[in-house]
């Protein structure tokens, strides 16, 4: 690490050189008192606060007393002291001797002082500048519950779970990553409720991380996952602060990245990516029908196709006599066998998925719907694709869209052609092989080093009521077992009767 020096006119020239005398950066001087000593105010335009930085540098720069001192003998020292003195009533202030320590102060929106004759800056917190509003969620929309969504601002979205959680156990711990980048990056969790040995191997797993940039917390999730060839998602992201606040009171850990409104949980299992928020701002029957509902989608998205295609190649004698002419009148003058069928709409209905979300969203939205009409109708009148098919794949489209999570919607898209692809080639035997393997492969997943499959693999049955179904909110009196293990009790059956720290 290079000190800083003690003359002002090397220090700005070294910080033009290094910065390449970028045209925010902003260098106000000043003359105090009649020593003539110099003093520069440095700060980022558009990372600041520009009333806080006019308070601040203003307060520093009203030097008019100095107990009775005669303005020709006061020395730079003096200056240094009486500002770094000052600096302690008006901010959160720091001394810095070195050009890394000044540079990340710098642009994270702080102002730097350099008094000449002195080497050493005084640093005063005056970050700001622009940010997003607090808006409502758009990827994960509740039609009950908070609208508010995390912001690209990372202490605005610790406040928002703040607000909601308002205990003195509620712990941030913060560290930089990325070398170049230096992002800064959030865990927050409970003490006493956090189960402190996902808590460490998280810790452990992000000080390896050794990149240049964390530009969004996708480049976490990537870089901590245990099994990077799993189509599957091992942890959760999130824009609602009431969904990280409810996974934080059952122990888990909460991610913040700042410049990115997504948040990572960890532990994950593979049940929580079919649950919403909501499903506990409604009632118990409610919300079970809507899950076994999501449930059933997740079945159709991944085996509707293949199980159509598969029962038309090999298993015939499975479908009523009167359906199956009906089919085989349908598919009469297609030219192409089921699998290319399902294929070439399953490609053609991603394709207009896509454009849809990449095109501006009134547009998008008329797009996918008239595209989707427009094309399935031509395709059948064409004899490319028989309505048949357009009707399997529509629904499949359809039911992928009831996944709350948006990552696994996205694996189970691009697990469905594989299982197209062995049911053409082998049936139902071959669908079946297939689910074992993927059954196998989930149970041996693992989250932070626990089970992904959990509560089902291994097998909880305490933990069933919040998993497939829910039961109503007073017997879910217990904290995920496996994931907590420390305090396990969150609401008395009888009150007065709840204990803080129950042992399992």
């Amino acid at each position: 690490m290079m000190s800083i020096s003690s003359s002002l006119t090397d220090n700005l020239d070294q910080l033009r050189e290094r910065l390449g005398n970028s045209p925010d950066i902003i260098i106000r001087k000043f003359t105090l008192m009649s020593a003539q000593i110099q003093v520069a105010a440095i700060y980022v335009e558009g990372l600041i606060e520009k009333a806080v930085v006019e308070e601040f540098v203003g307060h520093m720069m009203s030097i008019d007393s100095f107990d009775g001192k005669h303005p020709e003998i006061i020395s730079a020292k003096d200056i240094f002291a009486f500002m770094k003195e000052k600096a302690r009533n008006v901010s959160e202030e720091k001394i810095i001797k070195d050009w890394d320590v000044l540079f990340e102060a710098l642009f994270s929106g702080n102002t730097i002082l350099l008094i000449d004759g002195i080497g050493e800056a005084i640093r005063g917190n005056t970050s700001g500048g622009e940010v997003r509003s607090v808006t409502e969620a758009t990827t994960q929309v509740a039609i009950r519950g908070s609208k508010e969504s995390f912001t690209e601002s990372l202490g605005t979205n610790l406040s928002l779970v703040r607000r909601k959680i308002k205990s003195p156990n509620l712990w941030i711990e913060t560290m930089k990553i990325g070398d170049v980048t230096q992002t800064n990056v959030s865990l927050m969790y409970i003490h006493g409720i956090v189960n402190d040995k996902a808590l460490q191997a998280l810790k452990k797993k992000l000080q390896a991380i050794d990149v240049d940039a964390i530009l969004e917390s996708g480049y976490i999730e990537q870089l901590i996952e245990e099994n990077v060839f799993s189509p599957f998602p091992t942890l959760y992201n999130t824009e609602r602060p009431d969904s990280v606040a409810g996974n934080i009171l059952e122990g888990r850990v909460a991610i913040f990245v700042d410049g990115t409104p997504f948040v990572l949980i960890a532990p994950t299992s593979f049940f929580m990516f079919f649950h919403a928020v909501e499903d506990y701002y409604q009632r118990f029957d409610i919300s079970t029908f809507i899950r076994l509902l999501r449930f059933m989608c997740l079945i159709i998205s991944l085996f509707g196709p293949a199980v159509f295609i598969a029962a038309l190649n090999f298993h015939q004698e499975m479908i009523p006599t009167s359906l199956l002419i009906n089919l085989a009148s349908q598919r009469e003058g297609v030219p192409f066998p089921a699998f290319i069928e399902a294929l070439m709409m399953e490609v053609t209905f991603e394709i207009i998925r896509e454009a849809g979300i990449r095109m501006p969203s009134p547009i998008g939205q008329t797009v996918s719907i008239i595209g989707g009409l427009v094309l399935g109708q031509a395709a059948v009148q064409a004899g490319i694709i028989s309505p048949a098919m357009v009707i399997v794949v529509s629904l499949t489209g359809i039911s992928s869209f009831a996944t709350p999570a948006f990552n696994m919607a996205l694996s189970i898209r691009i697990l469905r052609f594989t299982i197209m692809f062995v049911a053409a080639f082998m049936g139902l035997y071959g669908i079946s092989i297939l689910l074992f393997i993927l059954i196998a492969h989930m149970c041996s997943l693992r989250s932070l080093g626990f089970p992904y499959m959990s509560p089902l693999g291994p097998f909880i049955a305490e933990n069933h009521r919040d998993s497939i179904i829910r039961v109503p909110l007073k017997f879910m009196s217990k904290r995920p077992r496996l994931v907590n293990q420390k305090n396990i009790t969150r609401m008395a059956v009888d009150k007065g009767k709840r204990g803080d720290s129950d042992e399992s």
